[in-house]
């Protein structure tokens, strides 16, 4: 899977080591997701933020080209990663775009 990668988080070592790995899971997810739903597309991934402004990750996919599979379990990832936001103090949205691709996001509070 092809990634445009748009980092504005500057030094990624100065992020907090229990945000690094939700972000990490987060962005590992959403990769997964974009080639088992939109294989052969490019992803953009969005990173910004920095400490006292949270950190906000995106990952956004148009849509894919051909039949899309359905697969079993579909979902319960985000179930998961809903859950790791929200346990940081953060928070998850997900859904389709209108132009048919789909959009992951997330914040994650970074204390000052």
């Amino acid at each position: 899977t092809r990634v445009r990668v748009d980092n504005r988080l500057g030094d990624l070592s100065a992020v907090p080591a229990h945000l690094g790995r939700t972000a990490y899971r987060i962005v590992q997810e959403g990769l997964t997701n974009a080639r088992k739903h939109a294989a052969g597309t490019v992803v953009d991934l969005s990173l910004s933020g920095g400490a006292g402004d949270g950190i906000t990750i995106e990952l956004r996919n148009p849509k894919p080209v051909g039949h899309t599979p359905t697969i079993p379990g579909s979902g319960t990832g985000l179930v998961g990663l809903a859950e790791r936001a929200t346990l940081t103090g953060g928070r998850l949205e997900h859904g389709p775009t209108p132009d048919g691709g789909y959009r992951l996001r997330a914040w994650l509070p970074w204390p000052a």
